[in-house]
């Protein structure tokens, strides 16, 4: 049975499923991709101003930048409360 300092040890990814771990980082960029998501929100209501003749152009930003604002959300909920089993 292994004990908890072996488990401590393992890398959370298998070099075998994933050979450029031994070569490079290999993880995510959660604050990074959470800033992306804000200013690409912010970048659809932004493109809101401007010369529309017709509101369809409109109807898909709002759609858009309240989609990626409610998945932000989302996601922030769902990292402050760990899942339980």
């Amino acid at each position: 049975m292994a004990t908890s300092s072996e488990l401590d040890k393992r890398p959370a990814v298998d070099p075998h499923e994933e050979p450029s771990h031994e070569w490079g980082w290999h993880g995510t960029f959660p604050k990074g991709t959470r800033i992306a998501g804000w200013l690409s929100a912010i970048f659809c209501f932004l493109m809101l101003i401007g010369n529309h003749h017709g509101k369809t152009e409109d109807i898909f930003l709002v759609v858009t930048g309240v989609s990626i604002i409610a998945f932000l959300l989302w996601d922030a909920a769902r990292s402050k409360k760990p899942w339980r089993r």
